[in-house]
């Protein structure tokens, strides 16, 4: 049996020496195009409505009957455009009434986007996280900081200051790590946050920050995000794993 490897996150998307929290093993999932198996927080939930229409379900809520996938949006893009897709659902959905939007790619990476960023929205009105560059060098510098994050549009020298802050914190000068750039500009993420300008975030919750990145990895993985200049450099996801 084929498995996905474990989410590769790039440039440590959480500081190690962290760990998740689960509740035995997640249950498997298995992608109708390709038959890699992998858990909910790897795969992309497809829900047949009762409409005959298909529409992603990225928090796997949706009532009903539901189709796994595991590839990127190229290669979604790809599968549909050749009739791969339709054939690989009718097949899960054993009907071939069923409609499959042109959008659906787009809709999907959307809808990974909004989970994100409303998951950062919860965590931000927990308390879980903080915004401003004075609040997070200073948290960070003091080693209470979980996950670095930065909006698209920060400057190269505003991030390198929050990742040499959070760096020292951890006691990893020289090592290298660096926080993840969002996929995202400070405009939708001050929004988001219910925050002004809202450049860079720093998660200071363990549990908070698994959430996050259970959320992000996919979405990042989805777009081809954790393939950005910025973002290179790729390590082992360490969500539910001892560092």
């Amino acid at each position: 049996m084929r498995t996905l490897p474990n989410d590769p996150v790039t440039t440590d998307i959480i500081a190690t020496g962290h760990r998740g929290r689960r509740n035995g093993p997640a249950p498997e999932r298995r992608c109708v195009l390709t038959g890699v198996h992998g858990t909910p927080d790897q795969l992309i939930r497809l829900a047949l409505g009762p409409d005959g229409k298909i529409a992603p379900d990225v928090l796997a809520k949706a009532p009903g009957r539901g189709a796994w996938i595991a590839v990127d949006r190229a290669a979604l893009e790809n599968a549909l455009a050749k009739g791969k897709l339709k054939a690989a659902l009718s097949r899960a959905f054993k009907t071939a009434d069923l409609t499959i939007p042109a959008t659906l790619a787009a809709d999907i990476d959307m809808a990974l986007r909004r989970a994100t960023l409303d998951r950062l929205g919860l965590e931000s009105r927990a308390g879980n996280l903080l915004a401003g560059a004075d609040k997070i060098d200073q948290a960070a510098r003091a080693g209470a900081v979980v996950m670095l994050l930065h909006a698209s549009d920060a400057g190269d020298d505003g991030r390198r200051k929050r990742d040499q802050s959070w760096r020292v914190g951890l006691e990893e000068e020289g090592s290298g790590r660096q926080g993840i750039v969002l996929p995202v500009d400070r405009d939708p993420l001050s929004v988001a946050l219910g925050k002004a300008n809202a450049v860079h975030i720093a998660i200071t919750d363990d549990r908070a920050a698994h959430r996050v990145a259970a959320l992000l990895n996919r979405w990042r993985r989805f777009g081809g995000y954790d393939k950005d200049a910025a973002n290179t450099g790729s390590v082992q996801d360490e969500i539910g794993r001892s560092a």
